[in-house]
């Protein structure tokens, strides 16, 4: 397969890389919504007073996709499409000067009527130990070594491949030395994982078509697992063996189950936009595991934003009235408030300890504190022209925001 691979100095010349230099060192963003996958910031210093507007301390061109930035270290890596291509890039962190970038052949056909999706990639690569793992468009899996670019290991994707919504989203996950994807494409097997440094397959799972939701690694009951949503089920199965533990049927009409789950005790938040969203409790019973819905609430469906806890608060977007932000009660599903309509489409949410960060799809920064009977507004920032579909990255004093084809640092 052609490839290209280029080590580059001094191809971006950007504002304020000085002053930056001491200031974006912070959390490692290694995956999708983060180290737990829950969208939740740790180390972050709430500013005294917001500002008025966010200062625009670099922006470089990277191309088009909705892939997340991944952050290590003093390093931003970025994947990304430049016409036929999917490219993986290294940046560095306080002036955006790209260290690295390596590209690959990656052309596909998409149905007609999910062009306005984009080319993408929609997958957010995952960082482990000094690899980073993708998957494009066409379900080529790449394994890249991070220092270089150099592709590592590699398994080839579909280059006819037709999708009816987007083809994959679905970002892959680390357990152990395993890394976990669903490399087919609509209505194929949901799950494979591979040796992380080999790109042996280990096990498959194919129970049932794919979701475009991203998985989760956690314990329940003392039993390690990944726990998805896929085309008509969530599941849990073990990160090992690839053996289903549970499930409970979840089946979208359109095969929209884009969520990303939310933890919650011993419960699991989903949605659709044809589905309730619904609390799914899991337990250990006689050594068998049992998934039962623990409440349901089908006033609030959502579609692609994925929730945020804030304690005991469920904080998200419902496609209800052309966007609705809202708040519920995680132990019992009641809504607690829903603010006034047309918010927007969708949201890509970041807990900050008892704030929100809510980039909503239109380029909109929203600043929220949500609160059981209310939300406060306390501040809202224009951070792009075109839209941004992309999950915001917090890196030091800013976020990383990225558009349809750039990406930007803004402070405060």
């Amino acid at each position: 397969m052609d490839r290209t691979h280029r080590t580059l100095v001094g191809i971006a010349i950007l504002a304020g890389a000085v002053a930056l230099a001491g200031r974006v060192a912070a959390e490692d963003w290694t995956q999708w919504r983060g180290p737990s996958r829950d969208g939740t910031v740790t180390e972050f210093s709430v500013p005294q007073t917001w500002p008025q507007n966010l200062t625009q301390a670099w922006k470089l061109e990277i191309g088009e996709g909705y892939a997340t930035p991944v952050v290590v270290g003093d390093r931003i890596y970025m994947f990304s499409r430049r016409g036929g291509d999917e490219i993986m890039r290294a940046l560095d962190a306080a002036s955006g000067r790209v260290l690295w970038e390596t590209e690959y052949p990656a052309a596909f056909q998409m149905n007609g009527s999910a062009a306005i999706h984009g080319r993408g990639p929609k997958s957010t690569p995952v960082y482990h130990d000094g690899r980073l793992f993708t998957i494009g468009m066409t379900g080529a899996i790449k394994a890249f070594d991070a220092a270089s670019g150099e592709i590592l290991w590699e398994k080839p994707g579909n280059p006819d491949h037709l999708t009816l919504y987007t083809t994959h989203s679905f970002s892959p996950v680390i357990a152990g030395d395993l890394v976990i994807f669903h490399p087919g494409g609509h209505d194929q097997g949901s799950l494979k994982a591979y040796d992380v440094n080999t790109g042996e397959e280990r096990w498959s799972w194919d129970g049932d078509g794919p979701g475009y939701g991203s998985p989760l690694l956690v314990e329940v009951s003392g039993a390690e697992q990944i726990v998805t949503q896929t085309q008509n089920k969530l599941i849990g199965v073990e990160p090992a063996t690839g053996r289903l533990l549970w499930e409970y049927p979840f089946r979208s009409r359109n095969a929209t189950n884009s969520i990303t789950p939310v933890r919650y005790g011993q419960s699991f938040i989903v949605s659709n936009n044809t589905l309730p969203t619904t609390a799914v409790a899991v337990s250990r019973e006689n050594n068998s595991w049992i998934a039962r819905a623990g409440w349901e609430n089908d006033e609030i469906p959502m579609r692609m934003t994925s929730g945020v806890m804030v304690g005991d608060i469920f904080f998200s977007l419902t496609i209800r009235n052309s966007g609705q932000y809202f708040s519920l009660d995680a132990q019992t599903g009641e809504v607690l408030w829903e603010s006034a309509p047309r918010q927007g489409d969708n949201a890509a949410l970041l807990k900050l300890g008892d704030l929100v960060l809510s980039l909503e799809s239109d380029g909109e920064l929203v600043v929220f504190r949500p609160g059981r009977v209310s939300f406060e507004e306390l501040e809202r920032y224009k951070v792009a022209d075109t839209a941004t579909w992309t999950q915001p990255v917090i890196m030091g004093d800013g976020v990383l925001v990225k558009d349809v084809t750039t990406l930007a640092y803004w402070t405060w």
